[in-house]
């Protein structure tokens, strides 16, 4: 009997009704965070296609491109914590004091997750000074490879084997960028050294004038070969150095359909290509004349 009353309590309409009207608001706003999203990510995507109509540098590009991925997620962030927060709040939870509980726990944390937000301080400033984009070549923190993502937390990069490499924004300290308005394709050619390095180099030249009217590779090249001269001197052989200015990221394409055509044109011209060899050096006394060498073998006649 004494449970009778609390059972009609429960029926209460009154109460019904402020439980599917909260039930309705908490809808409402579940709806309307989900519609922000998506107009948010529409807009974003209809402001990044008007700016890059009109751009005609891929460079910059790529840049919108990156900017308006992050703005995405930043957007997305925000528009959840309002809609949890609206939430709370008709839910009857008091927002206040959560608040100020997550500023203690935040200031506590803080000091354990310093990585975490040195990782977001610097990846706004990496975006923000335009370092890298997705689609850029880079060498970062001792990894290399093409950036598949980079957001305010990590670059993500994938190396010429298939790998791929997560990159704390905090860890990167240097980048280098090899695919930014151009690159240097630098080709160190090893000749014998008792070749003429004068035909060598020319022989050099007039391939690289060949490729530079190749149908294919011409229009990656954007400038004549450049001719260093001699590198060095190696153990067996001269170096040459030349290189070539190509369009980003064509420096390895050029380089290698280079070599194969100087092979073909060094053959050709009688140039040797050494191979590491040893040469072995008696000595010579001060009278200038040097002892012969003894050669023994399985005839004892001819020791």
């Amino acid at each position: 009997m004494d449970q009778l009353p609390h059972s009609i309590a429960f029926l209460n309409i009154s109460q019904w009704d402020h439980a599917a009207i909260t039930l309705v608001r908490v809808a409402l706003i579940a709806i309307a965070a989900w519609i922000a999203l998506g107009v948010t990510r529409r807009l974003l995507r209809l402001f990044r296609e008007r700016i890059t109509r009109g751009m005609e540098d891929p460079e910059q590009v790529k840049r919108a491109d990156t900017l308006g991925r992050v703005f995405r997620y930043v957007a997305a962030v925000v528009v959840l914590v309002i809609a949890v927060t609206l939430i709370l709040g008709e839910l009857g939870v008091a927002v206040a004091p959560i608040l100020g509980a997550a500023g203690v726990v935040g200031l506590a944390v803080g000091f354990g997750a310093q990585n975490l937000v040195k990782d977001y301080f610097a990846g706004f400033f990496i975006l923000l000074e335009n370092q890298m984009r997705q689609g850029d070549v880079v060498e970062i923190a001792g990894k290399s490879g093409l950036i598949e993502e980079i957001t305010l937390r990590y670059v993500r990069l994938r190396d010429y084997d298939g790998n791929v490499h997560y990159v704390s924004n905090g860890l990167i300290t240097a980048v280098t960028n090899k695919s930014r308005g151009y690159a240097q394709s630098v080709v160190d050619v090893p000749v014998a050294y008792r070749e003429d390095v004068d035909e060598a180099i020319q022989v050099m030249r007039a391939t690289g004038a060949e490729l530079r009217a190749d149908a294919v590779f011409g229009p990656k090249i954007l400038d004549e070969l450049e001719v260093a001269g001699v590198e060095r001197w190696a153990d067996s052989a001269v170096i040459l150095r030349c290189r070539f200015k190509v369009r980003p990221l064509e420096q390895w394409n050029v380089r290698r359909e280079y070599l194969r055509r100087l092979k073909k044109a060094f053959d050709a011209h009688g140039i040797e290509i050494p191979f590491p060899h040893l040469t072995v050096y008696a000595g010579t006394p001060k009278d200038g004349t040097a002892a012969p060498f003894r050669v023994h073998g399985d005839n004892p006649e001819r020791d």
